[in-house]
């Protein structure tokens, strides 16, 4: 595409990412783009439904926090004045009691040998040499020591990811873990004082009616006259330059902005080298079983949501939906539970069973009374197939081949499965990839968000030089009347 084309654009999926991507289109008053959704509802992994009870719930405990002036405009804009704010009240359940999140810096109502062993786990870490970790497994026990590990790092994130810690590389981390100051650990242990503000979400906005996807059923009135819905992707031809849906349609493209799985849009692709499909089974991912239980009493508590690194227990959080807006139940009074238990080859979770295995775990927690059973007014069961792409130390040289050949073709995968990068995978994240995709084919501005994981700078990409701080696509446009 040379500069001054006006570049046919087609959207390959209506959650975050697509759907920022066509709000700024229409922003920057730019008109020759559509979008394509398999589904009939917009939104992606970031909707919300409703059920027959009147029950609104999200696939996952989404928050609203922000790392973006523009993203942060764009909501305020959605949501107008109708939304709650709230200080984050995250918790751990361990040992049959509650401590404040993050577990690592509070760790003193523990039974006092999971204390010390914790303490002196953590002080021998910190003391003695350590070679650079190859997994995230090294890393924990190099970070935070072999009690901290053992009680709660290890599986607490077995159960986020459904991987073993020592296929997981670590790079991910960031803002996502806390990194254990020891002399806070001290403080906390010694002197009891309790570490609860750390995080970008320590506080936190949410809509008042619809759950997130309320967002994005907003957005969803700027892209109305560019989208297809139900119309899934048959294939995708990067030498003509065509998408085919299942209707049997297709769709001509100068640039394509993909949001759906990375691995699903290579094996939808024709014409792909063997180098490329071949390095597809290095990425990796978790399924979920998200289950509400709607309860007809109020919430005893104000906690926003707990964590369950304990093996006895099915699911691995439980947010309470009805803390963050009274309109997510049927009536008033009524509590809501939202429980996430991860799937994958690792960790096995029969489907039939998950919901009775949840509201036991929620009684055996504590989080509701045996006789709450009989308050039950609805369940509901979500299970996707694909929640977390995980960072797996394979994944990242997966990337570094796949991506440079997408982008030599025109081809942008972006948003949480289509980066295939967890650390840009929140709401703001995946909707400003979309926003950056834009501005970089119209207006020729680097992309900010997105990582080119495993590409080396200059990295020559079939025959072509690729710059990954500029991309192969960027240019300018004109508008026509």
């Amino acid at each position: 595409m040379s500069q001054g084309d006006n570049p046919r654009i087609v959207i390959i999926g209506a959650g975050p990412t697509g759907l920022g991507a066509g709000y700024r289109l229409q922003e920057l008053g730019y008109d020759d783009w559509v979008i394509l959704e398999a589904n009939d509802y917009v939104g992606g992994l970031a909707t919300s439904f409703t059920d027959d009870a009147g029950f609104t719930y999200d696939i996952g405990g989404h928050v609203m926090f922000s790392h973006y002036d523009y993203y942060d405009e764009l909501v305020d804009k959605l949501m107008g004045g109708d939304y709650t704010e709230l200080q984050r009240e995250a918790w751990v359940w361990m040992e049959n009691r509650f401590i404040p999140y993050p577990f690592q810096n509070n760790i003193r109502d523990l039974e006092r040998q999971t204390v010390f062993e914790c303490v002196t786990g953590l002080l021998r870490a910190q003391r003695e040499p350590h070679d650079e970790p190859t997994n995230f497994r090294e890393w924990v026990d190099a970070t935070m020591g072999e009690g901290i590990a053992r009680h709660f790092m290890l599986p607490y994130n077995f159960k986020v990811w459904a991987t073993p810690a020592e296929l997981m590389n670590y790079i991910w981390i960031g803002e996502r873990v806390s990194v254990v100051d020891a002399d806070a650990v001290l403080r906390n242990v010694i002197l009891g004082e309790d570490q609860v503000s750390w995080g970008p979400n320590n506080t936190f906005r949410y809509p008042m009616r619809g759950g997130t996807g309320f967002l994005y059923e907003g957005l969803r009135r700027f892209v109305e006259d560019h989208l297809e819905l139900e119309t899934p992707v048959a294939s995708v031809d990067p030498d003509a330059k065509q998408v085919r849906t299942t209707d049997g349609r297709v769709w001509d493209y100068d640039v394509l902005l993909s949001t759906m799985p990375l691995n699903r849009l290579v094996e939808h692709m024709e014409h792909v080298p063997d180098r490329v499909r071949a390095a597809v089974p290095g990425l990796h991912w978790s399924g979920s079983h998200i289950v509400g239980v709607g309860v007809d009493r109020a919430a005893d508590t104000t906690k926003n949501w707990i964590y369950f690194p304990e093996p006895d227990v099915p699911f691995y959080r439980v947010t309470y939906l009805s803390n963050y807006s009274p309109y997510m139940t049927a009536e008033p009074d009524q509590t809501l539970f939202l429980t996430e238990t991860s799937r994958s080859p690792h960790k096995i979770e029969d489907p039939e069973t998950i919901v009775e295995r949840v509201v036991d775990g929620l009684v055996g927690t504590g989080l509701m009374d045996d006789d709450d059973r009989e308050r039950i007014v609805t369940t509901w069961r979500c299970s996707p197939d694909m929640t977390y792409p995980v960072p797996s130390i394979t994944r990242d040289t997966s990337l570094g081949t796949i991506q440079p050949w997408l982008r030599h073709h025109e081809i942008y995968s972006r948003g949480r499965f289509g980066a295939w990068l967890y650390e840009i995978g929140n709401m703001d994240h995946s909707a400003m990839q979309g926003v950056e995709f834009a501005n970089h084919v119209l207006l020729g501005e680097p992309e900010s968000v997105w990582i080119p994981r495993g590409e080396p700078q200059g990295d020559e990409v079939d025959g072509q030089r690729t710059d990954p701080a500029r991309r192969a696509t960027a240019g300018s446009w004109t508008t026509t009347a």
